[in-house]
């Protein structure tokens, strides 16, 4: 009984703090207090629940809610951030690695999704040797939705 409600516990843990440091309004925190955080909470609290249940299954949730409200905040704050679509895919992939790390399931696809994200976000700039990967990415970016369709199918109908 203890476990079914340690995701509520520290979801409002977590919210407290947020509230409670945003109405000191600490200046070191300033950045924070926005919905990112709220999701970065939320995936930290699917993390800790995770790990004290131990339920990795929820691992991947917890990765992926994290991962995108970090990227969300650095898109709000640091004009450095990458804004690309191939983030999203790699924060995909990242959870399914580590959730590999306690499963033994998904590292194929984790792997795909980091290995092609990586080159989409890092095909921006490569050297002119390396040109051949633009003929790839414009395929990817015009093929994309088929190419997911197709591993989905793939998923589907292998034996396991």
């Amino acid at each position: 009984m203890k476990n079914n409600n340690s995701f509520v516990a520290y979801l409002l843990i977590g919210i407290g703090i947020y509230f409670l440091l945003k109405q000191f309004e600490i200046p070191l925190f300033m950045n924070f207090y926005s919905w990112p955080t709220l999701l970065m909470i939320t995936g930290i609290a699917f993390l800790l629940h995770s790990h004290r249940a131990k339920d990795y299954q929820n691992l991947f949730t917890g990765i992926l809610i994290l991962g995108l409200g970090i990227h969300f905040h650095g898109l709000e704050n640091y004009p450095f951030w990458i804004d690309h679509w191939a983030v999203y895919p790699f924060i995909v992939g990242i959870a399914f690695i580590i959730r590999y790390f306690k499963t033994k399931s998904g590292l194929f696809v984790g792997v795909i999704l980091t290995g092609v994200s990586s080159i989409m976000l890092f095909s921006i700039t490569v050297p002119s040797w390396f040109n051949w990967i633009y003929n790839i990415t414009d395929l990817l970016e015009n093929f994309w939705a088929i190419a997911i369709i197709i591993l989905g199918i793939y998923l589907l109908i292998r034996k396991k």
